[in-house]
């Protein structure tokens, strides 16, 4: 049996990744940000080169870790409360087909943690239009996916929590530009949660 010694890109890669699944965990970084801190955290202003940069599967699975040695007691229970808010939220959005993403969604979300939908509607504007009809006041912010088209992004707070509402277009659902990242609806959500549920009943 061979033994696999890490290379030095290894290593440092992998404590790039600790660090900054820290700052993520205990300051609610974004990856990008916190990638990038953790880096010249450990390198100061050398070069960085491309093959000591962890993805982001990596920082999520040390977020995984992180959570689980120093907040397995609290953040399942966290984790749940957001998860019902999303259902709450996905049940009253329901006409523009809301999906769930990011760490509410892939298990890692803490007390900085966000709730990130995905709504799609023929036109975008219906759902700023709803908003406002419920009297609710947000936030508007762009940017661009990886087709250059420009993603609207209306932000706001729910019951104390930060929530934020990714438009696309109706035609994305089909054509699965709107799926860059890992998505749920509200039926996967709730099998989600039966297992959080239960695994809870069962500590």
């Amino acid at each position: 049996m061979m033994i696999h010694t890490p290379t030095e890109a290894e290593s440092l890669r992998a404590e790039i990744a600790a660090l900054a699944a820290r700052m993520i965990a205990e300051d609610g970084a974004d990856y990008a940000s916190a990638k990038r801190k953790a880096a010249k955290q450990l390198l100061g202003n050398q070069k960085i080169k491309g093959d000591v940069l962890p993805d982001n599967a990596q920082i999520e699975q040390e977020v995984r870790e992180y959570n689980e040695l120093f907040f397995g007691d609290t953040q399942p229970q966290r984790l749940l409360q957001l998860r019902q808010l999303a259902v709450e939220l996905m049940e009253e959005l329901d006409r523009f087909h809301p999906y769930l993403v990011g760490a509410v969604l892939n298990g890692t979300a803490s007390n900085h943690s966000d709730i990130y939908l995905h709504l799609f509607a023929d036109n975008t504007k219906d759902v700023a239009i709803y908003l406002l009809n419920k009297d609710v006041q947000f936030e508007v912010s762009e940017s661009f996916n990886n087709r250059n088209d420009r993603i609207e992004t209306l932000s706001f707070m729910h019951k104390n929590e930060g929530v934020h509402l990714v438009l696309h277009d109706q035609d994305d659902i089909r054509s699965g530009h709107g799926k860059s990242t890992e998505r749920a609806n509200i039926h996967a959500l709730r099998a989600l949660m039966a297992e959080d549920e239960a695994g809870l009943a069962g500590e």
